[in-house]
C-alpha cells in the first residue's frame, strides 16, 4: 500500500561528467573548429594561476578569449548541447525520483558551470528548463555574447542550492548532490556540513575523500542506489526488482573500499584519502 505521507528531498545533480560522458568545453571547441589541446592549455592555465571559480573556465574564455568570443553565438551552444553524450536513462531517474520511491519525492535540479543555453538544448524533454541552472549570459542581437549574468560555478552553486532550499522549503538534511570534480568541492562540503547527502561519481581524490558515497556506473540510473539504501532504507532485493522493471538486471555489484597512500623515502604518510564506497 502506497503511503500519502512523502518526505520531500531536494536532488541536485552537476552537469559535465555526471550527466555526460563528454564535457561541454570539448564539444564547443569541435564544433568551432578549435583544437581541444588549445582549450585544454588555456583552461588549465586559468585554473593554475586560480584565475576563476573552478568549473567556469569555459565562461572565462567564451567571454574574455579573442577566439572563443569572436567565433560563439548563442545558437552555437545550442547546437554544442544537441552533440552532447548524456548517460543513458536521465529521464527514468527523473521519473523514479518524482514518484516511484514510496513515501519519498525528490525535485531534481541540474546545477552546473556550462552555459544554461547547452544544458538545456542536451536535456530537452527530459529536465524542465525551469529546473536547470547554469551560467547565463547577456546577448547582442547578433546573438554574440555580451556580458555575465550570472555563473553557477564554485561557489555559485552554494548559493543556487540555498536559494532553492528556500523556494522549495526543504530542510537542508533533506538535500542530495551528485558531482565529479573539483568545481562540486564547495557545494558538497556546504551539504555535508548541514547533514546533508553527496555523491561522486567518479574515483577522483578531490571528491571522492569529500562524497559519502561513492557510485560508479556508466548508466545514470546508478546513482540511485545510495539514495535507495541510504535515505529510503531499501534492501538490495528491492532496488534489483526496481531496475528490472525498467527493463535491466543488475550484472555486477561490488562494493570497493579505496585508500590513495603516498610515502616519501623516510615512510612518512604525506597523503590518505579517505575510504571511498563504490557501487
Amino acid at each position: 500500500m502506497t503511503s500519502n505521507f512523502r518526505r520531500h528531498y531536494l536532488f541536485a545533480s552537476d552537469f559535465d561528467q555526471t550527466l555526460t560522458f563528454n564535457d561541454t568545453g570539448y564539444v564547443l571547441s569541435e564544433l568551432l573548429g578549435i583544437s581541444v589541446k588549445e582549450f585544454e592549455r588555456k583552461a588549465k592555465g586559468m585554473a593554475k594561476l586560480n584565475l576563476v571559480q573552478q568549473g567556469a573556465e569555459l565562461s572565462y574564455l567564451l567571454l574574455h578569449d579573442p577566439e572563443f568570443h569572436s567565433r560563439v553565438r548563442r545558437d552555437d551552444l545550442f547546437e554544442a548541447g544537441k552533440r552532447i553524450r548524456l548517460k543513458e536513462n536521465i529521464k527514468q531517474i527523473y521519473e523514479i525520483l518524482d514518484r516511484r520511491i514510496d513515501g519519498f519525492h525528490f525535485d531534481f535540479y541540474v546545477l552546473s558551470a556550462a552555459p544554461v543555453e547547452v544544458i538545456q538544448s542536451a536535456l530537452e524533454g527530459i529536465v524542465p528548463e525551469d529546473h536547470i541552472f547554469g551560467t547565463e549570459f547577456k546577448y547582442k542581437a547578433s546573438g554574440e555574447i555580451e556580458s555575465l549574468v550570472r555563473a553557477t560555478a564554485g561557489y555559485g552553486k552554494v548559493t543556487r542550492l540555498d536559494q532553492l532550499e528556500e523556494q522549495l522549503g526543504i530542510p537542508a538534511d533533506h538535500v542530495v548532490y551528485v558531482g565529479d570534480g573539483s568545481s562540486d568541492i564547495h557545494v558538497m562540503l556546504h551539504v555535508n556540513r548541514r547533514d546533508g547527502f553527496t555523491i561522486a561519481v567518479s574515483e577522483s581524490k578531490l571528491v571522492a575523500q569529500i562524497a559519502k558515497r561513492t557510485v560508479l556506473g556508466d548508466n545514470a540510473l546508478a546513482t540511485l542506489v545510495p539514495i535507495l539504501e541510504e535515505i529510503a532504507g531499501w534492501q538490495r532485493p528491492q532496488i534489483r526488482q526496481l531496475f528490472e522493471s525498467y527493463g535491466f538486471l543488475i550484472q555486477g555489484w561490488d562494493r570497493v573500499q579505496t585508500d590513495w597512500v603516498t610515502l616519501r623515502p623516510s615512510g612518512v604518510v604525506t597523503e590518505k584519502a579517505t575510504a571511498a564506497e563504490a557501487k
